[in-house]
């Protein structure tokens, strides 16, 4: 029987083509995302191409309800399960206090409680069976604070530091937890988060450039508060970055972070696809 690989957020971007290596590397898929008919053409394609099974699990990550889905879907396959991608997302751009709550409770149970509920569940089927991995989609967002997408960096600071953990924890049980760190990628996600409004999956298209506020906090300059004059560079680097939305651009490497259990990419917009081969070809290198 071949391997089975649950992958969330596959409709689109950097987790499509996830789907697609895993597939062509003989596993069968189990795709998650809220919407029904991009998942089943992504499935449709995958089966026809790589001649394995694709199961589809529509469901919105958001709700308990929607985790059990995934879950459930997998009942009597769990001695197939070798992989866990947690690569469902998304972010909100504005003033911390202007922000719907309900918008940032959304990012919070998608971006921590979702990752951390499938992990608790899916884990202990990969401990049991003694191999496999998993693959938490964080960002650089987790490496520093996030001016105007404050709740989106705090979420990725928490997907890097439990994936680090976890990786610590399972060190001799043939099974290693793997934060993926990308810099800016132009995906659906900006769509949905409102930095891009013409982004699309795959990054194949130029975006008109996207107004954004100014970088100053609450009127100061950057170093006068808690923003520190390096890291304002930074930070407006890579919003330029993504306004900008090349997304084409050749992969020009990464380095680890952190130990084995990081995969960093740089500042940088970079393309779907490099980054979901380069995440793939690194899980070989880590040590278990």
């Amino acid at each position: 029987m071949r391997p089975l690989a649950i992958i969330t957020g596959a409709s689109e971007g950097i987790g499509r083509d996830l789907a697609d290596l895993y597939a062509s590397d003989g596993h069968d898929v189990l795709l998650v995302a809220r919407r029904d008919a991009a998942l089943r053409a992504l499935a449709a394609e995958l089966e026809q191409r790589h001649g394995i099974t694709a199961t589809v699990v529509a469901a919105d990550l958001a709700s308990r309800a929607g985790c059990d889905a995934v879950v459930a879907a997998c009942a009597g396959h769990e001695s197939r399960v070798v992989a866990l991608v947690n690569n469902a997302g998304l972010g909100a751009v504005g003033w911390f206090h202007e922000i719907a709550w309900e918008r940032e409770q959304v990012q919070l149970d998608v971006n921590v409680t979702a990752l951390t509920y499938l992990t608790f569940r899916v884990l202990p089927w990969l401990r049991r069976n003694g191999r496999g991995h998993i693959m938490q989609m964080a960002s650089v967002a987790g490496f520093q604070p996030g001016p105007l997408s404050a709740v989106y960096y705090a979420s990725k600071a928490y997907v890097v530091s439990f994936s680090e953990a976890l990786h610590n924890e399972s060190i001799g049980s043939g099974v290693t937890v793997t934060a993926v760190c990308p810099g800016p990628t132009i995906t659906g996600f900006q769509r949905v988060s409102g930095v891009v409004s013409g982004a699309r999956a795959g990054g194949r298209r130029r975006c008109r450039r996207a107004r954004w506020r100014s970088w100053r906090i609450a009127g100061r300059a950057p170093g006068s508060g808690s923003c520190t004059p390096a890291f304002a560079i930074v930070w407006r680097r890579c919003w330029a970055a993504t306004c900008r939305a090349a997304g084409r651009r050749r992969w020009c490497g990464a380095s680890s972070a952190r130990g084995s259990a990081s995969v960093r990419g740089g500042r940088r917009v970079r393309c779907c696809r490099a980054i979901a081969v380069h995440a793939r070809d690194r899980l070989a290198e880590t040590p278990r």
